[in-house]
């Protein structure tokens, strides 16, 4: 995968899709995460702590992130694309 230049750089989600994305398992809508959390959840990867529903580790810092409307779930953005696979999805609970 192509090395991040910029880390920064707010992630460029078109709004017409983020109106109609929803979490793939329980349906409820999802948002944008904010700069604070997804620098919360990058500190935990470059520790090599964070991992996804299907046990496994995430190894490369998110770009941003879509948070279900419970806060229970993130699901990665990586390269403006929102990954939005159940298996993909970052548990919260203890992280914020």
């Amino acid at each position: 995968m192509a090395e991040r230049t910029d880390a920064s750089r707010p992630v460029n989600i078109d709004k017409d899709l983020l109106a109609i994305l929803c979490c793939p398992e329980t349906k409820q809508d999802v948002s944008l995460a904010d700069g604070a959390l997804i620098a919360k959840l990058n500190e935990t990867v470059s520790r090599g702590q964070l991992k996804n529903k299907a046990n496994k580790s995430i190894t490369e810092p998110l770009d941003g992130g879509l948070i279900r409307s419970d806060r229970k779930i993130l699901y990665p953005i990586r390269e403006d694309i929102p990954v939005m696979l159940i298996e993909e999805g970052i548990p919260l609970e203890g992280i914020i």
